[in-house]
């Protein structure tokens, strides 16, 4: 059974990040403890496109597995029904096989995919992708943990 959509007011209660760093707009849905579907739009007024790169603007990989960490974190914080405080926070521990198959654009909508694989003393272990009108932009595999472990 699909849980309800998150706008971005119930996603800034799930996640500490703000602009310009907060980059999901909106869930689309997402089931405790298996997996969630996000949407980042991505517009040509982006921080980084000034500079990446003038002429041709291309949204960073690392910012683009960047909102696939943080749907990730918001279905970490929704499965646990907790919320983010200066205690409680999920932080980025580990990366692996990521791949980049297309460049992101202004104008292109990132649908983000994230499943949870497993969960052992804490840490959360998912595989994640991208994908801009049904292509798969970034496919990783991403490690979250609470700011307790470790």
């Amino acid at each position: 059974m699909s849980e309800v959509q998150l706008d971005i007011e119930a996603i800034m209660k799930r996640l500490p990040h703000r602009y310009p760093f907060l980059l999901v707009d909106r869930v689309l849905e997402w089931h405790a403890h298996q997996s969630i579907r996000a949407l980042k739009n991505v517009t040509y007024n982006e921080p980084f496109f000034p500079g990446h790169f003038p002429g041709r603007a291309v949204m960073p990989g690392v910012m683009v597995i960047e909102a696939l960490a943080q749907t990730a974190g918001i279905l970490s914080f929704l499965s646990l029904a907790m919320f983010p405080d200066e205690n409680t926070r999920f932080y980025f521990v580990g990366i692996d096989k990521a791949r980049f198959r297309r460049p992101v654009v202004p104008g292109d909508q990132l649908v983000l995919e994230a499943s949870v694989e497993r969960v052992l003393r804490g840490i959360w272990r998912f595989s994640a992708r991208a994908l801009v009108a049904d292509q798969e932009a970034v496919s990783v595999q991403m490690m979250l943990a609470p700011e307790s472990a470790g």
